[in-house]
């Protein structure tokens, strides 16, 4: 079995501080990069080492793979741990990582080039026999659309092979608005990811995204966990997700399960990921993607069954066998509010200093006897800055049953003040004390549905 003694983290803000907490916990040292835009951020305080790397620019800094790999060799890191965004999904790093003799905690460059596109992940999955949504392969132009059109009720999305995060996904709700949401979907790809390849899925009606985290060794074996509700999005990107799911019963929980089972084991899948499902309104599901890294959301799932996921990555970078799914139960439950650096009304960045921040009481980067959890990147006088992802926080709440975890949420968001940057807490309550989110069953139309039932009242 290797021994990891010293991790390097090729992340910032709170995905930084939480590798660091689980590594002190194995008794890792850790070394922090950080950009100059970010060198007053808690992280770069809490790491044993930290190092300057360039520029605020992700493409100075955090994205520049020669650099990071010449910082690991130089402070003699035995890992890197990638947390997620950035170079987490980025096959090419993985193999800088292999050869400079450094191990990735994360897994392999070809399980990301096979799920890294979407067009291969849905022939992966479809060649195991998992369902995949309706739809076509690589579309190269607006008049091979218009001549399977035929094969399509709308509305419809226009899904970008390379897409990741909802860029370069464009819903259209009828013929004569494919023209410019097919150039649209190629232009967002293409500047998002240098690749404007996109192709045609079913737009299914009332869909749920639930998702399945997985454990994989390597060689075909794996442990999953219960599923996530992620259905409350803004711009097919999620805000707030709940473990597990008020729509899920123990049936199709054992199907989904068993589909991230069998794609993943034929994947010879390692470390910790991710496999994503849509779900219709009448409980038929389909495979969407797998996220190749550890997830934002992945604390709901460590406070129902009391798993570390991130000792466990490095865990199993280090060799262990995984932990046995028989000992994962679903206790309680538990839920993750987003908070970000927006405007509650249209969610628009909004860079600034925080002036002022009151935390509520709870445990941070992990559970312990409290039911209240905040995974925060920022302290009083940083600056949010327009160069990253505006995300803030994650506000995590777990109860005996759901109500006691919404109840509970609430109260916390009452408690944490963040004044200067515009945030989206104001929302945030709103959202979770509607009826549409109290009574469960929702779906991706949740945010929608609520502006128009606010309208309304």
């Amino acid at each position: 079995m290797l021994e990891i003694k010293k991790i390097l983290i090729a992340n910032r803000g709170e995905i930084a501080r939480r590798v660091i907490y689980s590594a002190r916990k194995l008794g890792k040292k850790t070394v922090a990069i950080y950009s100059e835009a970010d060198r007053d951020l808690p992280f770069v305080e809490e790491a044993d080492e930290a190092i300057c790397i360039g520029e605020p620019h992700p493409l100075k800094s955090y994205l520049n793979i020669s650099t990071i790999i010449d910082v690991a060799k130089k402070v003699k890191a035995d890992a890197i741990h990638p947390g997620y965004g950035f170079l987490s999904e980025r096959k090419e790093f993985v193999k800088a990582c292999e050869d400079a003799g450094i191990i990735f905690i994360g897994p392999t460059a070809q399980s990301m080039e096979i799920m890294g596109d979407k067009a291969s992940a849905r022939a992966f999955a479809k060649s195991v026999k998992v369902p995949i949504p309706p739809g076509t392969e690589i579309l190269n132009s607006l008049e091979e659309i218009q001549r399977i059109l035929n094969e399509f009720s709308f509305p419809i999305l226009i899904k970008a092979s390379a897409g990741g995060g909802g860029i370069g996904m464009v819903k259209v709700e009828k013929p004569e608005d494919l023209p410019r949401a097919f150039e649209q979907a190629k232009s967002r790809a293409k500047s998002a990811f240098g690749d404007d390849r996109v192709y045609i899925e079913k737009y299914l009606e009332s869909p749920h995204h639930i998702e399945i985290q997985v454990l994989g060794d390597g060689k075909g074996g794996i442990t999953t966990f219960p599923e996530r509700e992620c259905s409350v999005q803004r711009r097919h990107q999620k805000v707030i997700e709940e473990s597990p799911s008020t729509f899920v019963d123990s049936d199709l929980r054992d199907k989904i399960r068993n589909a991230a089972r069998k794609i993943l084991s034929e994947l010879k899948y390692k470390n910790a990921g991710t496999v994503e499902f849509v779900v219709d309104k009448d409980k038929n599901f389909y495979f969407l993607e797998v996220n190749t890294r550890l997830q934002v959301e992945h604390p709901v799932t460590e406070g129902i069954t009391g798993f570390d996921l991130v000792e466990w990555q490095i865990r199993i970078a280090e060799g262990e066998s995984l932990p046995k799914e028989d000992d994962i139960r679903i206790s309680g439950w538990a839920i993750e509010s987003r908070i970000y650096a927006e405007d509650p009304l249209n969610f628009l960045p909004s860079p600034g200093e925080i002036k002022e921040l009151k935390e509520p009481q709870c445990t941070k980067f992990f559970w312990d006897s409290s039911n209240v959890r905040l995974d925060i990147g920022y302290k009083k006088g940083n600056k949010i800055t327009p160069f990253y992802d505006p995300l803030i926080a994650k506000l995590i709440t777990r109860g005996k049953d759901r109500e006691e975890a919404i109840q509970n949420m609430l109260k916390a968001l009452d408690e944490l003040t963040i004044e200067g940057p515009k945030n989206n807490i104001p929302f945030l309550k709103s959202a979770i004390n509607s009826s549409l989110f109290r009574e469960g069953g929702y779906d991706t139309n949740f945010i929608p549905l609520l502006r128009q039932q606010s309208k309304q009242q």
